[in-house]
């Protein structure tokens, strides 16, 4: 079995792919704070003022939620359009089904 080398391993293409992927996740902390801010103006116009830790756990929520799939989603378009992932080998190629 021969290894594959996988484009990452230049650091020019490294350093571009990383470039971008700071890039979407800074848009997209930007793009989450946006959304936290007009769920808690929804929430205070149709809840009204409940306490200060119901919008506190809301904002962490939302935000840790989009933070965290922006951040995979990020890592999976990094790694296929670098071509990483058809540097990978696959043991299973071979075997008959």
């Amino acid at each position: 079995m021969q290894l594959k080398s996988s484009p990452l391993d230049d650091p020019a293409v490294a350093n571009f792919a990383w470039a971008r992927y700071k890039r979407l996740m800074r848009f997209m902390a930007l793009f989450t704070l946006a959304v936290v801010i007009v769920s808690w103006t929804v929430l205070y116009q149709q809840v009204g003022f409940v306490s200060i830790h119901f919008y506190i756990a809301t904002g962490l929520g939302i935000g840790a939620a989009m933070l965290l799939m922006s951040a995979l989603m990020g890592l999976v378009y990094l790694s296929n359009g670098t071509g990483h992932d058809a540097s990978v080998i696959d043991p299973l190629a071979d075997e008959e089904v």
